[in-house]
């Protein structure tokens, strides 16, 4: 989106930063994610679209946008998503025109997205800063996908299953530029948000 296609405010500056946050589910990246949002001045979360079904929890808007596969598909035909991934047999995609004015407000825009995802991301934005939250170990991550409580035994360890492969598939793909392993959840956003901010003032 060039300057002449959208209307420039006085406020607007160049220096716009997207942040890629990416973990295996469990992991704690969500919690990270909004003390970064709330602790960097101008931050603004991407709010996937998706097609699983609303959980009462969920804010329309917030969490997701909640759409059927109709309107999904026809986004991907407009090329309307920046990434777009079929996971767990629900589809979810990264809206790209509104990061695209986000980011040319100068305001750092966080997408929690996976490491498939932040692939495709990378790709046509290779100046994003990449942010992978791990487990303390594989032990700890399977105590607090059982702690959850959200699915049964078989799905738990399908996840956890996924959340190995993911971690593996994260350290081989070069998008991360920095690992915090949430061990203490204090410490971990004080890492995430210390690696941001140094990221921006560069």
């Amino acid at each position: 989106m060039t300057d002449a296609e959208r209307k420039r405010l006085p406020t607007d500056t160049d220096d716009g930063l997207l942040l890629i946050i990416s973990g295996p589910s469990g992991v704690g990246k969500t919690t990270i994610t909004r003390a970064v949002e709330r602790s960097i001045p101008g931050a603004v979360f991407s709010v996937s679209a998706t097609t699983r079904q609303k959980r009462p929890t969920d804010v329309e808007g917030v969490d997701y946008h909640f759409v059927d596969d109709a309107t999904f598909d026809q986004m991907v035909k407009d090329d309307a998503f920046l990434e777009h991934v079929n996971l767990f047999g629900k589809k979810y995609g990264t809206p790209r025109k509104w990061v695209d004015e986000q980011l040319a407000r100068g305001r750092l825009v966080i997408l929690e997205i996976d490491v498939v995802g932040a692939i495709k991301v990378k790709g046509h934005m290779p100046e994003a800063f990449g942010v992978f939250v791990l487990p303390p170990s594989e032990e700890v991550l399977l105590e607090r996908l059982r702690a959850r409580k959200r699915e049964g035994e078989d799905e738990i360890l399908r996840r956890f299953a996924e959340a190995k492969r993911e971690i593996q598939q994260a350290r081989a793909c070069g998008v991360y530029d920095r690992f915090i392993v949430n061990d203490k959840l204090e410490l971990a956003i004080q890492q995430a948000i210390a690696a941001v901010l140094g990221r921006m003032q560069q």
